[in-house]
């Protein structure tokens, strides 16, 4: 029980490091996004220390806003923000080159907006999320409801093995379905593939539209890929 219970505080040392890493690079009247998760959960319970060098904030998900907003933030519609000055999220998985799964937390389609918005964008994990090949970790793709079931046979048909996310409805709407045991041998080109399939909102892939830079964290400190 003790070993369990360290392993747990590691983990969340590692995901603080990394959150307080990303923390220096605000800078000055910032407008800043953010994206789910519970490293970018670390990060939002520190923003309140640089809290007079952010002019602009912008959510990925309802349950960000609702974060931020307990923390004391007034949190603007991207439409109002403009361009991001820096957009800091979490990731499932990472590889050396910063490509990401994301979407666990379901909130992708938005995360991927404010992604596309950003000047810098700056991903944040503990070391667990990092891998040599993408792929363990389910890739989270957001459907149209009613197209559900032609998306999943399209999926199936390129190896993967689509599951319907039962109970979750994202933000806009729409469902979600998780494939496992897809090879993503090149990010880029099945990201385009899938995005690519009639009644996709968007796939959790993050290769073609990538960070800049991915913090690492660990219980003693941090590292940037």
């Amino acid at each position: 029980m003790r070993s369990k219970k360290a392993s747990i505080e590691a983990v969340r040392a590692a995901k603080r490091s990394a959150a307080q890493a990303a923390l220096e690079r605000i800078c000055h009247d910032c407008r800043l996004g953010l994206g789910t998760g519970s490293t970018t959960n670390e990060f939002i319970a520190l923003l309140p220390k640089v809290r007079e060098r952010i002019k602009a904030v912008a959510s990925s998900s309802q349950a960000t806003t609702a974060l931020l907003r307990d923390a004391g933030f007034e949190v603007s519609p991207l439409s109002q923000c403009g361009t991001l000055d820096l957009y800091v999220d979490g990731a499932d998985e990472t590889d050396d080159h910063r490509r990401l799964i994301k979407g666990g937390g379901g909130a992708l389609t938005g995360e991927k907006i404010l992604a596309a918005s950003s000047r810098q964008f700056v991903c944040i994990v503990d070391e667990s999320k990092r891998v040599k090949l993408l792929g363990n970790f389910p890739l989270p793709v957001e459907v149209i409801p009613m197209a559900r079931s032609a998306v999943a046979r399209k999926l199936a048909a390129m190896g993967g093995q689509p599951q319907y996310r039962e109970g979750v409805i994202t933000d806009y709407g729409n469902e979600i379905l998780d494939v496992r045991n897809l090879r993503i041998l090149n990010p880029e080109e099945l990201e385009t593939a899938i995005n690519q399939i009639p009644g996709v909102v968007t796939v959790g892939l993050f290769a073609r539209q990538r960070p800049q830079a991915v913090i690492v964290g660990t219980p003693q400190g941090a590292y940037t890929l």
